[in-house]
């Protein structure tokens, strides 16, 4: 089983996308887990903030180090086959191979959901002689790193055994292209027919993978 560890300052907006659908029903069957730590929970005060002015100036918030790294050293304990993922958009991009890389290799991923203008740097300096990674989902900006972690666990959970429940379902393995068709065979819009092209329905198999293909 993999565990992902997810650090952020709401924890709260992830939680009823990861107890649906495929992801839940994994969690349920223990083929993944997911923990949350707030950081709001690993400051030395209630009173204290998880954020500071940027210093030398500029617009926004910066999270401050201590809680971060106060988090990360409680989500790694004494865990071993770890990875630690700090979300950045010039990191190295996501894809279906590395997702099935850290399955396949790691037992715990720590998730670093970013807010504001970002995390102090000083956090990756601390954890530089660690098993980590500056990863990105694409070339743009969010509010947050929620939707990051997000896209992270669900891709890599395709790739556990199990979470799926066929092999075939996962879309790179086979010849899978853009466009899939479902009943009815044929319907009408405004007075026009729409129907499945006749290979989808021709049994012919050879002909149908070698049409997705051509789509793809």
């Amino acid at each position: 089983m993999i565990t992902f560890h997810v650090i952020s300052l709401f924890p709260e907006v992830m939680e009823s996308y990861l107890k649906t659908s495929i992801i839940g029903k994994a969690r349920e069957k223990k083929k993944i887990d997911v923990c949350f730590y707030d950081l709001r929970d690993y400051l030395n005060d209630s009173r204290e903030r998880v954020d500071g002015r940027p210093f030398g100036g500029g617009p926004g918030m910066v999270i401050r180090p201590e809680p971060v790294i106060r988090a990360i050293l409680k989500a790694k304990g004494r865990k071993k086959n770890t990875k630690i993922i700090f979300f950045d958009r010039k990191g190295r991009r996501l894809t279906n191979d590395y997702a099935r890389t850290i399955s396949q290799g790691y037992r715990h991923v720590i998730l670093i959901s970013g807010r504001y203008e970002g995390i102090d740097a000083r956090v990756y300096e601390v954890f530089k002689d660690e098993d980590i990674e500056r990863l990105s989902i694409g070339s743009y900006i969010l509010t947050g790193g929620e939707i990051p972690s997000l896209a992270f666990i669900d891709c890599v959970s395709r790739q556990v055994e199990g979470v799926l429940g066929d092999y075939d379902s996962l879309e790179e393995s086979r010849a899978a292209g853009r466009s899939v068709y479902t009943r009815p065979q044929s319907f009408s819009y405004k007075g026009k027919s729409y129907s499945v092209p006749s290979v989808l329905t021709s049994g012919h198999h050879a002909k149908i993978d070698r049409w997705r293909e051509r789509k793809g």
